[in-house]
């Protein structure tokens, strides 16, 4: 099973992501593959907020949604578009950090918005608020696709093995991890997570990644990987932005679960108990 991967350095324009990104989906299907991993904020990536609000739109108006599904249906490849930021029906007026499953025909297949938001004080002063600006999804998905059932999630969700747990007991024999991950965390999380995340539930991990010095002035990590359910890396793409191929072993899935049973061997946690 041959997948692509396409490694951003997405900016603050969308009509130019729009490009992009049909662009690589029509390489990716010249090259084989049979599905296309796309980056968190494949659209516009803007840490300005004031700035960003005047790109951000509603989904049924996101050009890069729409170019997407046109390219998708040209080259009759599935894409995961890894997420844009959308502005939400109705709610508090915040947005969304939402990704989509694209099918060959360019039909939306599934959708899924971003369950943990990153708000964070620093020792050094600076504040995260991701909340602030996004509203948090409400559910897990999971969607039926050519390299297997998908798990759904987006970046900071990779810190919370609960919702892999979800994912892996509903059938998923694929994680699609699509991030933005800054230099420093990347460094010392990035590859030990994703393993982990494939280990514990014995899956396969595709995690798309932004990379580089962006338009907005923030450098991100980039190493897009494709993880085995072994732990072993089958692809890294470093820090170079471009489209990468991987061909999934399928049968790999089996062979690890054989070996090491864990998804049989799963019970309910029960209520702990605090010894005094």
């Amino acid at each position: 099973m041959r997948i692509a991967i396409a490694q951003t350095t997405t900016g603050i324009d969308p009509a130019e992501s729009a490009v992009q990104i049909a662009a690589r989906i029509e390489e990716a299907a010249a090259g084989g593959a049979l599905m296309l991993f796309t980056p968190e904020m494949s659209g516009v990536l803007d840490r300005d907020r004031g700035r960003a609000r005047g790109t951000i739109v509603a989904e049924v108006d996101d050009i890069v949604l729409a170019a997407a599904r046109e390219a998708a249906a040209r080259a009759g490849l599935w894409v995961h578009l890894g997420s844009l930021a959308l502005r939400a029906d109705g709610g508090d007026g915040r947005l969304v950090n939402r990704g989509f499953v694209i099918d060959a025909a360019g039909a939306i297949r599934a959708r899924y918005d971003k369950l943990h938001l990153f708000d964070v004080d620093l020792p050094d002063g600076t504040q995260w608020r991701e909340s602030a600006a996004y509203a948090p999804g409400a559910r897990a998905v999971v969607a039926e696709t050519p390299p297997g059932r998908l798990g759904l999630s987006i970046c900071y969700d990779l810190r919370f093995p609960d919702l892999y747990r979800a994912l892996s007991d509903a059938g998923a024999t694929v994680l699609s991890i699509p991030a933005a991950f800054t230099v420093p965390t990347g460094k010392a999380h990035w590859h030990v997570l994703m393993r982990a995340r494939a280990i514990e539930a014995g899956v396969f991990v595709v995690a798309a990644a932004q990379t580089g010095r962006h338009a907005d002035g923030r450098d991100t990590y980039g190493h897009s990987l494709v993880v085995d359910p072994w732990g072993e890396v089958l692809l890294d793409m470093g820090g170079a932005a471009g489209l990468g191929f991987c061909n999934l072993p399928l049968d790999r899935l089996g062979e690890v679960r054989g070996r090491i049973p864990a998804l049989a061997h799963r019970r309910p946690i029960p209520a702990v108990e605090i010894a005094e």
